[in-house]
């Protein structure tokens, strides 16, 4: 710009005159830069905007939002400054999530965080460009979202809960917190994914504790009463709850008919016994759903979903609620009580 500006002024000059011209033009020039490094210096900066898609109620889901953006946080995003997240929840009426998911998707979000399968599956039908990071899903590759673990591939990643390999250590927790144990009412939905997996763990634990499994399907939410009058007609000493997407947002009816039927049970996820349930082992959904912030940094960094290997837990918690324990008539053993991270007194 700055040779252009002086060949502009000295072209037809005279000889004497071409120096005031220099003078001139290299102040003009001088100016014309400031002001355009200026501009570029206030130019503002994109912001990215991020979308948090869940199928259950916001209220239900609370903790593992603010574990998301505590996640946010640790990694330097302030909401509202540095990184906008557009929440979307579909309060437990399935139908709307893919709406949910298209809206998202006209925003034109640079990432979409789901927080369970309805909802990484309404995203990956309203997008296959957007990435898609999975906070938490019990089979991402039987529910077809990726191709492996390790490597991913299409858009979408995140982190897997695994849920189904633990229901054995869930029995045996079961088994040594109700000594005479002998009958299990096993509460699952056969039509979700990794049930199967589930079924043969936890087939294998029961052959091991000489425990007899009484397997209840629920698919309809009349079935859930159905199912605790059937384990007390098939005279079950505990309920085992497998973790399925149609029962937590029905958790507190689930908790209310096991403490109304006096049966000691053992839950997926901590939810269920902060509303009053008994005890719970499994994967943290409050660390998956941290950790899924890991995953929206390295994207907005430039990393795409396809290298990004879908982790697995690696916290696992016991929660005990003693006051149900005493509403049951339930001593829980010292032992038990001493490996528990978490107890509700």
């Amino acid at each position: 710009m700055r040779h252009e500006a002086l060949r502009l002024c000295c072209s037809g000059q005279a000889p004497g005159s071409c120096t005031k011209a220099k003078v001139i033009g290299f102040a003009l020039c001088t100016l014309l830069l400031a002001f355009s490094v200026s501009a570029a210096a206030q130019q503002p900066k994109k912001i990215p905007r991020i979308g948090f898609l869940g199928a259950t109620s916001a209220s239900s889901l609370l903790a593992r939002i603010e574990a998301f953006r505590q996640g946010l946080r640790e990694l330097g995003y302030v909401e509202g400054k540095n990184i906008v997240v557009e929440y979307r929840s579909a309060e437990g009426k399935i139908e709307r999530v893919p709406n949910l998911a298209t809206e998202l998707v006209r925003l034109k979000v640079d990432v979409i965080v789901t927080g369970g399968p309805q909802s990484t599956r309404a995203a990956k039908n309203a997008t296959l460009t957007i990435p898609i990071v999975m906070a938490q899903d019990l089979d991402p590759i039987g529910n077809g979202f990726i191709a492996s673990l390790a490597r991913p591939g299409g858009n979408i990643t995140g982190l897997s809960a695994l849920s189904a390999e633990i229901s054995g250590k869930q029995l045996e927790l079961l088994k040594e917190t109700v000594t005479k144990l002998s009958r299990v009412a096993f509460l699952h939905q056969s039509s979700e994914p990794g049930t199967a997996q589930a079924v043969r763990e936890t087939e294998r634990a029961a052959k091991a504790l000489g425990i007899h499994v009484q397997y209840l399907d629920l698919r309809r939410p009349d079935d859930i009463e159905a199912a605790f009058r059937d384990a007390s007609k098939g005279h079950s000493d505990a309920i085992l709850v497998l973790p399925t997407s149609f029962l937590f947002p029905r958790r507190i009816q689930v908790v209310d008919l096991a403490v109304k039927s006096r049966l000691p049970a053992i839950y997926p996820q901590s939810e269920y016994v902060e509303d009053g349930g008994l005890m719970s082992y499994g994967a943290s959904y409050i660390d998956l759903f941290r950790r899924a912030a890991t995953y929206v940094d390295k994207i907005l960094k430039g990393a795409k979903p396809a290298d990004l290997p879908v982790e697995q837990p690696t916290k696992f918690e016991l929660v005990i609620n003693l006051k149900t324990a005493k509403q049951i008539g339930l001593s829980i053993p010292p032992d038990v009580l001493a490996r528990a991270d978490r107890v509700i007194r």
